[in-house]
């Protein structure tokens, strides 16, 4: 069983959504995509890791963002995970990965567990409090969003639903870009597991981002790295490479998984 997923590196338009789906439209219309394969874009990608939720949150049903993300699956008959801001009744944001089918159904709706308080993001977004983990093309992905990468329970949280792909959708500067790749390194050795690091690159009015878009076998070993260029990074995952190593291997039946 094999999926191929094309993960979306770009320098996002600060706070500009009309200009950052175009610029994806660009950046797919070179890469070559086949019916059923699974497109990723970054957290928050539509605007950047802008905390003006006047600028970033939108109704979930009638946003212009799940529009976007709607066309995009229909037209290129792919599914499609992206990060993007929901308003709730409260006046907070939640910062969540969604994903849709090629025929623009929801397959996961995922909100950020560790909203990043160190950058003041609790201050606009709510934290989640459930781990997602859906099936598709016969693997079952989890997704998570950038600062959840830091605290492994979230990880094991998402195999003992039993994911065998975490992906991590991020706006991870530059000054942490080592911890990003050790860390998408470790989630991926200690969950036998692929893991697939979706990050930005470029510069917004506080940060730069390194890129490093990268995926992850179930080794520990980078096997597809996008370096700090806006590019698509296009990857088969295999199944087999996670069933087998977890048979030969099977580290995870001594886990003390969440009950």
């Amino acid at each position: 069983m094999k999926l191929t997923i094309h993960s979306v590196q770009l320098d996002i338009p600060w706070e500009d959504k009309p200009a950052t789906f175009a610029k994806v439209h660009a950046l797919l219309s070179c890469t070559k995509l086949s019916t059923g394969d699974l497109v990723i874009l970054p957290e928050m990608f539509a605007t950047g890791f802008s905390k003006d939720l006047s600028k970033t949150a939108e109704s979930f049903e009638t946003g212009p963002t799940l529009a976007f993300l709607r066309e995009l699956a229909s037209s290129t008959q792919c599914a499609v995970m992206g990060g993007y801001v929901t308003l709730q009744a409260n006046g907070l944001g939640q910062n969540e990965a969604v994903t849709l089918s090629p025929d623009g159904s929801v397959l996961s709706r995922y909100i950020k567990r560790q909203p990043f308080s160190l950058g003041g993001e609790c201050t606009v977004h709510q934290a989640g409090r459930e781990c997602v983990a859906f099936p598709y093309q016969g693997f079952r992905l989890s997704p998570l969003i950038c600062y959840d990468l830091r605290f492994p329970e979230l990880a094991r949280d998402a195999i003992s639903l039993g994911a065998d792909v975490l992906v991590y959708i991020a706006s991870w500067p530059i000054k942490r870009a080592q911890h990003w790749i050790t860390l998408l390194q470790a989630r991926a050795i200690e969950n036998q597991c692929y893991v697939v690091g979706v990050n930005r690159t470029g510069t917004d009015p506080e940060f730069q981002y390194p890129g490093c878009t990268i995926v992850v076998d179930p080794h520990g070993v980078i096997v597809a790295d996008a370096a700090d260029r806006e590019e698509v990074l296009s990857y088969p995952l295999d199944l087999s490479v996670v069933t087998d190593w977890r048979q030969q291997f099977p580290a995870l039946n001594d886990a003390r998984l969440p009950i």
